[in-house]
């Protein structure tokens, strides 16, 4: 029987495209963003509110379903757009949106009952919200080309 040796040689790193970095964090951010609100409903009295018509202290109505779905749309389309918009423009709209949602983000802490849990949660977006301001601020740049065109002679 043979024994295998262990390798020594070092793992690949391969460098990862900043457009995949952008869409790998913002995905993350959607399943933090999704899964605080889902295991929300576990806290006790938050589905009775639900069934009276109430979210923390907002009536539910069709205008507050369509701002909530606005707020979760846009950081779901910034997956897409990560992976599609040309460099500039994406740079620009991830630093945008990003930092936009920072104060979004931060306000969901605002009368909590269960500090730790959303404490957590929040911590947690704004990390990632970090992370995605960090990609995109120090997006890579190509240096100008140093060939030089020769002259049509006359």
């Amino acid at each position: 029987m043979r024994m295998r040796q262990p390798t020594t040689a070092t793992l690949e790193d391969q460098r990862m495209p900043v457009r995949a970095k952008l869409a790998a964090t913002w995905t993350s951010f959607m399943f933090l963003y999704a899964y605080v609100d889902i295991l929300n409903f576990f806290t006790p009295g938050v589905v009775e509110d639900i069934l009276n018509g109430k979210v923390f202290k907002f009536d539910l109505s069709q205008t507050f379903s369509t701002t909530a779905l606005i707020l979760v749309a846009v950081p779901i389309l910034m997956v897409v757009l990560s992976m599609t918009l040309p460099a500039r423009v994406n740079r620009i709209a991830n630093l945008i949106v990003a930092s936009l949602y920072v104060p979004v983000t931060a306000f969901n802490v605002v009368g909590a009952s269960w500090l730790y849990f959303y404490g957590l949660g929040v911590v947690l977006e704004l990390l990632l919200l970090a992370l995605v301001m960090r990609f995109a601020w120090t997006w890579p740049r190509t240096a100008p080309s140093t060939t030089v065109h020769a002259r049509p002679q006359a």
